[in-house]
């Protein structure tokens, strides 16, 4: 039986004894990077889609739509894109159409002519029946690119890394030779066929998904060509299907990496960028994400395995600024129940323990969770305890030898015992 106990937050802040002796920061030009990490602040974790819905869009645009419609049954006739008929005259193929429309900017022949050659393309590539594919790729499946939960909007999330292919033998594996990168190109257009298939397609639903890129240890060099591939491919044929695109873990030579994108993108892609320096992972994405959807190795508390048994036990945030110690109580625990929890710092470098409080007067306290140092790189915390006696868990994170603020999350859940 589970049962939800009361909890309390003990937050204690630390001073410095002497602040008028702490250095001030020196005054420093902006780089090309700190802009960009800048400009991405100013922008609301709230992402608004532009409107489906017919009637919200000028008289100018109905009228481009309209005469979208018409030049593709005069030049090609009826065609479907994602098993939706694009001359059904219904909400789902007006979004597809918008789509295109949008990315040339309502030039209704500039449209047709990238509708036309997507629809070209797919039939070449086999895009519609890529999913029932197994192209081989189970070591890059949760590794490379994949699909993995939703952001707080109802955005499907697109994770992408490729810090793995700096090992020689792996990259030469996947992309020694034409016929190899041609096959990987595949298996990234089948990523995302999979995160296109839980869109809607309607107006006022989910139309596009979050891309999430991790940096870290990307060899920039060697994945020129098919970083070049993968956004010419996408852009051509995937328009206005990312709401956002979210890059975490920048290193300093990001401003390198994005003179060698920057040709390929247009300047409305350009414009759903989020930048993220190193260490700042988990801070950006709970932005935009909930930590339970966040998964372990960037911050959050969601398992790969935690995906197969349905949508997860919401956590609960909370921050610890630089020179606090926060205290987690929950209490009402009974003798014999079971409490299980989940928690996590993003970027830990910090002391943490887990203790329990018995409540009778004269009881020990039990230390659960020894007080320890969790480095910045170490995934949320997953533990149990059963209680002899009623009391109370208290977990400790102490965060007063820093000065930076950091995201958390926790969540518990405490079963009642069944013995009679």
């Amino acid at each position: 039986m589970e049962s939800s106990s009361p909890i309390s937050i003990q937050q204690t802040l630390h001073q410095d004894p002497n602040p008028e002796s702490s250095p001030k920061p020196l005054p420093y030009k902006k780089s090309f990077v700190t802009s960009l990490m800048e400009a991405a602040t100013l922008r609301t974790p709230s992402f608004r889609e532009d409107s489906y819905f017919v009637s919200h869009l000028k008289s100018s645009e109905r009228k481009a739509l309209q005469e979208l419609k018409d030049k593709l049954m005069a030049s090609h006739g009826p065609d479907s894109m994602w098993a939706i008929s694009l001359l059904s005259n219904d909400d789902k193929s007006d979004v597809i159409l918008l789509k295109f429309l949008r990315a040339r900017d309502f030039r209704v022949t500039d449209s047709l002519q990238m509708l036309l050659k997507c629809l070209q393309w797919r039939k070449d590539f086999g895009a519609d029946t890529i999913l029932d594919e197994d192209l081989g790729f189970k070591e890059l499946e949760g590794v490379v690119a994949y699909m993995h939960g939703f952001d707080r909007e109802g955005h499907p999330v697109c994770y992408n890394a490729y810090g793995v292919f700096k090992d020689k033998d792996m990259y030469d594996r996947i992309f020694g030779d034409d016929e190899k990168l041609q096959k990987f190109l595949r298996w990234r257009v089948q990523v995302l066929e999979r995160g296109i298939k839980l869109l809607h397609f309607k107006p006022g639903g989910i139309n596009s998904i979050i891309q999430v890129t991790d940096l870290k240890d990307m060899p920039k060099r060697e994945l020129r060509v098919a970083s070049n591939h993968i956004l010419s491919l996408f852009q051509d044929n995937y328009p206005e299907m990312v709401a956002r695109k979210i890059f975490i873990n920048v290193p300093w030579y990001f401003s390198v990496l994005y003179s060698m994108f920057s040709p390929f993108l247009t300047q409305r892609t350009k414009s759903k960028f989020v930048i993220s320096k190193e260490g700042n992972a988990a801070e950006t994405l709970y932005k935009f994400i909930r930590p339970e959807d966040v998964p372990v190795q960037y911050g959050g508390l969601s398992r790969p395995s935690d995906l197969q048994n349905g949508p997860p036990k919401p956590a609960s945030e909370f921050t610890v600024k630089g020179g606090e110690k926060v205290n987690i109580q929950i209490e009402g625990i009974e003798a014999g129940a079971t409490i299980t929890w989940d928690i996590v710092v993003g970027g830990w470098d910090l002391d943490y323990s887990a203790e329990f409080v018995p409540i009778v007067e004269g009881s020990y306290t039990i230390a659960v969770e020894k007080l320890r140092r969790i480095a910045a790189t170490e995934e949320a915390i997953h533990n149990s305890f059963t209680a002899r006696e009623a009391g109370k868990m208290v977990f400790s994170v102490d965060n007063t030898a820093s000065r930076k603020r950091k995201v958390a999350a926790y969540r518990y859940v405490v079963r009642k015992s069944t013995a009679i």
